[in-house]
């Protein structure tokens, strides 16, 4: 009888509690479940530019957050992938379409036959990392590797709420540029250090997460970097966190004549970064650096190649004062950017975001830099400060990136385009209609082949989120992207999470959204099936239901907007058109009444529900 009472309580509390927060969503959210470990991490790196060897000591101290005693702990190994018959190399073997950028194709277009690069990699090119000891509070400890990862079996665990320190002495060995990181890239940059040092692993509420480093992305601890790194004073740095020794270095464009001058053969350079999961660098003899003042923002560094094509040079200075524009954009619109600096810098394979930082290749039109740097920095929202397991929700990461970078792109370059996210639309509807489509909840290793995993992680992730604001008005979605961000930064969020937010701003209910769309493959397909006089018949032929939508033209001329509520949604978004009944999802028809006799119709006239099947909302049928 108590048990049934008190969860009657909870449930009445839960139920006003929700409906004062639809009601206002400047209530603040409470995420006191979200508990985080702490990792902070002093190294100190030797970085010999002839071998590409490096040796490092590293101290993690290291604080359980968690409710639990932990008895075990995992490191990350990441260069330990770039060798022959690693997990990544396998991968690369048995895909149907492996990354080109890690393959080579001995046949032709039509009939390719791909080889791994990394198969091919000899002994002083494949990349490492050797741990020499480890030590829990200066006990020394026994550790196993197997592949990327170092499994660490603790005799005394670490109490939940106690903080330890873990002491590292290792060496690694930077390989051939093969996937992001390496040295020598295609476009001459010495090194790209991204995923290079021993990370410990991140644990959750769902247990450890030490998934091997066969592709995709990562997820890491926060915690605050103290980073020494002494290298050729030839080379110039940029990266992760805040220069500390800016005058002692002359940090910069270093003329030869100022080489000369210091003292020693070697620079140490210390960097310090707070609160970030993830230390990144990038180092080259020839880097341009360039510095740009974001007013009331980060400074914004961009290092790049000297000997690039004089187009190419020309486009990283005009890009310089758009990507202040692509800051100051992400922080109106999603929250302000919290750290002191951003640096965009040649290097890398394509285009990659890291803390504070991302390391793109230097080679591109105008257009081309500044639309994969918009990309890039947007991740240091989505994935650096809100920050979801990749693994498990890459399209959390992936797609709301591509999402609002679209719509930064289309008003910082003054695109002009109706409907900024048409192209991940077209990407989505291709998988949806190609059969190989799997649900959003398949590990990010586990898609049957790659080209799935883009369209599902880019395009349907950004399609989510768009549609979203189709289901709940654009101004609720402004909304739910700034709440979200307030309420989950440095909190690792889920998928329900930015539904329920959605729900706080909207008051609708939308549970049944994150289960169709994201895991599930259930497609949308609405159909005008039939006009006779002023009635209007309509169809939902595919399983996921949705709310519509509809824009009639009458045979006078005139035009009126309609809206049909899905009643499962138990609510409206805000509108201006004419709302009708809803329509319940289990009834396959619904009959639209108007005032006046028909001549056309159209349901979802803008274009921003995910119909897989678009040609049959419109009556009549259009014919070429």
């Amino acid at each position: 009888m108590n048990f049934k009472l008190s969860t009657l309580l909870l449930l009445c509390i839960s139920f006003f509690s929700s409906e004062i927060s639809a009601q206002d969503n400047t209530i603040e959210y409470k995420t006191d479940q979200y508990w985080q470990q702490q990792a902070d991490y002093k190294m100190n790196i030797d970085m010999d530019v002839k071998t590409y060897q490096f040796t490092g000591t590293q101290k993690i101290t290291y604080t359980n957050n968690s409710p639990d005693d932990l008895n075990r702990v995992y490191y990350h190994l990441y260069f330990n992938a770039f060798q022959p018959d690693s997990e990544m190399d396998a991968r690369l073997k048995s895909i149907s379409d492996p990354d080109g950028r890690m393959t080579n194709n001995l046949g032709t277009k039509e009939k390719p036959v791909f080889e791994s690069r990394i198969s091919k990699l000899k002994a002083d090119e494949i990349g490492y990392i050797k741990v020499s000891s480890l030590e829990l509070n200066g006990k020394a400890l026994d550790y196993e590797i197997e592949g990327t990862v170092m499994i660490v079996d603790l005799e005394i665990p670490i109490k939940a709420g106690k903080t330890v320190d873990f002491d590292m002495v290792f060496n690694g060995q930077v390989p051939v540029q093969i996937r992001r990181s390496g040295r020598n890239s295609e476009e001459g940059v010495a090194l790209s250090m991204a995923q290079w040092y021993p990370k410990l692993a991140e644990y959750d509420t769902e247990g450890w997460h030490a998934d091997p480093y066969i592709a995709r992305e990562f997820y890491g601890v926060w915690g605050n970097f103290d980073v020494k790194i002494t290298i050729d004073k030839d080379y110039i740095i940029g990266g992760t966190g805040n220069l500390q020794n800016e005058d002692e270095i002359g940090y910069g464009y270093i003329s030869e004549e100022k080489v000369k001058k210091q003292k020693g053969k070697t620079n140490t350079w210390h960097f310090i970064a707070p609160n970030v999961h993830d230390f990144t660098w990038a180092a080259d003899k020839d880097y341009i650096h360039d510095t740009v003042q974001v007013p009331d923002g980060p400074m914004l560094h961009f290092l790049y190649k000297k000997d690039l094509p004089k187009e190419n040079l020309e486009s990283w200075k005009k890009m310089q004062p758009k990507t202040v524009e692509l800051m100051q954009y992400f922080s109106e619109h999603i929250g302000k950017y919290p750290y002191k600096q951003y640096s965009v810098i040649q290097g890398g394979d394509g285009g990659m975001e890291y803390a504070m930082s991302t390391l793109i290749t230097g080679k591109r039109s105008y257009g081309s830099l500044v639309g994969v740097t918009a990309h890039e920095m947007a991740h240091s929202w989505f994935q650096f400060l809100l920050a979801t397991n990749e693994a498990k929700h890459e399209w959390m990461d992936e797609g709301f990136t591509s999402y609002i970078s679209s719509l930064a792109m289309n008003e910082i370059m003054d695109e002009k385009k109706e409907n900024p996210l048409s192209r991940s639309y077209r990407g989505y509807s291709f998988l949806a209609n190609s059969g190989v489509e799997q649900p959003l909840t398949t590990h990010a290793d586990r898609y049957s082949i790659n080209q799935a995993y883009g369209i599902s992680a880019y395009s349907k992730g950004a399609v989510f989120i768009s549609q979203l604001g189709y289901i709940i008005g654009n101004d609720n979605l402004k909304a739910t992207i700034k709440k979200y961000y307030d309420d989950f930064a440095f909190k690792h969020p889920k998928p329900m999470d930015i539904v329920r937010t959605a729900e706080r701003v909207s008051g609708l209910e939308l549970d049944w959204y994150l289960i169709d769309f994201a895991q599930t493959t259930n497609t949308i397909d609405y159909a005008v099936t039939k006009v006779e006089g002023s009635t209007i018949s309509l169809a939902r032929i595919g399983v996921m239901p949705m709310p519509l939508d509809v824009t009639v033209i009458y045979t006078d001329g005139s035009t009126e907007a309609f809206y049909i509520p899905l009643r499962m949604m138990r609510g409206t978004k805000p509108t201006l058109a004419t709302i009708k009944d809803d329509w319940a999802w289990a009834y396959p028809t619904y009959t639209l009444e108007t005032s006046k006799a028909v001549q056309s119709v159209k349901i979802d006239p803008k274009g921003l529900m995910a119909d897989v099947k678009p040609d049959n909302n419109v009556y009549p049928v259009l014919t070429e």
